[in-house]
């Protein structure tokens, strides 16, 4: 990496709520370089694979998949909030640590037995995450790893998407 990260990631205390510390990864991206050791993080990483698409999460693993999926030679999925996608899409509902959402997928975006990585910026619980393999499961994607900037070890969130495959990350707190 051409950068070091973590230097880049800035805490913000009781965000969304009391108690939680959101890590903004918005100074990183605004830096070219950093920028592009993040991408060249995950590139590296995955280069190896056989992936067909990356599947990014609404809205900060968007701007994680959509650099780094032409450079991989696949194609790009979005998850998204609910009625966010135009077309016919299929829905899934999760607890998160501070409440619940619900993620979409269109029905067409997956074809059964395409290899699909998994990419957001963090990895807390794993209830996003989860929901979203659950997704690309139910189109007859196979999880070829989740991979992550950022892995909040005390969440314990690895634990629920070990079943999925392979899960990486490249920050720890």
């Amino acid at each position: 990496m051409y950068k070091n990260i973590k230097e880049y990631i800035r805490d913000i205390k009781d965000f969304p709520k009391p108690g939680i510390i959101f890590k903004d990864l918005t100074p990183a991206l605004a830096d070219p370089e950093c920028f592009a050791s993040i991408i060249d993080a995950f590139y590296n990483r995955l280069k190896g694979e056989k992936i067909d698409k990356i599947a990014v999460i609404e809205s900060r693993g968007f701007l994680l998949g959509a650099p780094l999926a032409p450079r991989l030679g696949c194609g790009l999925i979005l998850l998204r909030k609910p009625g966010k996608l135009p077309y016919h899409s299929i829905k899934e509902a999760y607890d998160l640590e501070y409440g619940s959402a619900t993620l979409e997928i269109h029905t067409d975006a997956v074809k059964p037995g395409e290899h699909i990585v998994l990419i957001d910026d963090l990895l807390a619980t794993g209830g996003t995450a989860e929901a979203a393999c659950k997704l690309i499961q139910k189109l007859g994607g196979k999880i070829v790893a989740t991979a992550f900037l950022i892995e909040l070890l005390a969440c314990q969130g690895r634990r629920r998407l070990e079943p999925y495959g392979k899960v990486e990350t490249f920050l720890e707190y």
